[in-house]
């Protein structure tokens, strides 16, 4: 392992093993603090946040933009202030961290028993919505990680994630597909972060106006096992209570090839996505590249490079 794993691993089991013993307000003040430092730096992340929030509020003055992206970035540390200390949180803090709206179209999917996709955008912090499935509903679900380095860190992942009663599968490796349409097919959840695939299996979609690419995934394992698709959108409030809504299913359409109808399907989650991002740009924490004139410098000259350390593996 290089120094710098060691150092990137470090600082990660540093923040489970410190932050989590900290008194909330201790905290809340800690990500703030983290992230008033990190804004003012105005490092690649900062930039790219600031790119981005461009696209979803057009118009928007310089003033306007660094404001979004110093309230990003807040939004930013409260994801991983509050997921560094999940594993520590009661059940009934967990039980009342969250408040969905709409939540029937997940109940009655499950109900149903043809199985469920959740799909979500990097919005506010999917890993407590994730815990608060499991404890309130006590849904047992099943989501995949991207592999990250060194593997201690994806490790450190995984076991943060099974303890919060998710089965984690690895992204790579060609298997979690399967894995994840046999557990549809019995009738489970499967939960998806679905709003960035840069790989040559990714779909193009219209987003706010200009095209991006999202997973297949989704989409494709809707047809291939007859589950529900849902779209979820999350934020935060003036509140320690997150927020979110769970979106109408996205319909498999009745005709066209299954390339016509998973771009279909996936315009429609970004769509669905669009909406929640929208209506609050701050929750977003897309400190990477997303849209495709962004990926070529002749296209966007002086963008700034992507950002280490998206919000979830």
């Amino acid at each position: 392992m290089s120094a710098r794993d060691r150092l990137t691993d470090g600082l990660y089991g540093a923040g489970w093993a410190t932050v989590k013993k900290l008194p909330e307000p201790a905290a809340v003040r800690l990500g703030r603090t983290i992230a008033d430092v990190a804004w003012k730096r105005r490092g690649t992340g900062v930039r790219r946040l600031e790119g981005n929030y461009a696209r979803v509020v057009p118009g928007a003055s310089p003033e306007r933009l660094a404001a979004l992206s110093r309230a990003g970035m807040r939004s930013y540390l409260r994801y991983w202030m509050e997921s560094f200390r999940l594993p520590a949180w009661s059940t009934e803090r967990i039980k009342g961290g969250f408040a969905p709206k709409d939540l029937h179209h997940l109940t009655d999917g499950m109900d149903a028993g043809k199985g469920v996709i959740l799909a979500l955008p990097h919005l506010a912090n999917w890993d407590l919505a994730g815990a608060w499935v499991t404890t309130k509903l006590g849904i047992p679900f099943t989501t995949v990680a991207e592999r990250l380095k060194p593997e201690t860190l994806y490790d450190r992942f995984v076991a943060y994630r099974e303890g919060l009663g998710m089965e984690v599968l690895p992204h790579s490796g060609g298997t979690a597909f399967g894995t994840l349409a046999r557990r549809l097919r019995d009738g489970g959840l499967v939960c998806l972060v679905a709003d960035r695939d840069l790989s040559a299996s990714g779909v193009e979609v219209d987003f706010f106006g200009e095209t991006a690419r999202m997973p297949a995934g989704p989409a494709l394992l809707a047809q291939q096992t007859g589950a529900l698709l849902l779209p979820v959108t999350l934020w935060y409030d003036d509140s320690p209570v997150m927020q979110g809504r769970v979106h109408p299913p996205v319909e498999v359409p009745e005709s066209g090839t299954r390339a016509e109808k998973t771009s279909v399907m996936t315009q429609a989650l970004a769509d669905a996505f669009a909406t929640g991002i929208a209506d609050h740009p701050e929750d977003w924490h897309m400190l990477q590249r997303l849209w495709l004139k962004d990926l070529d410098p002749a296209k966007a000259p002086g963008s700034p490079g992507a950002a280490h350390g998206q919000g979830t593996p």
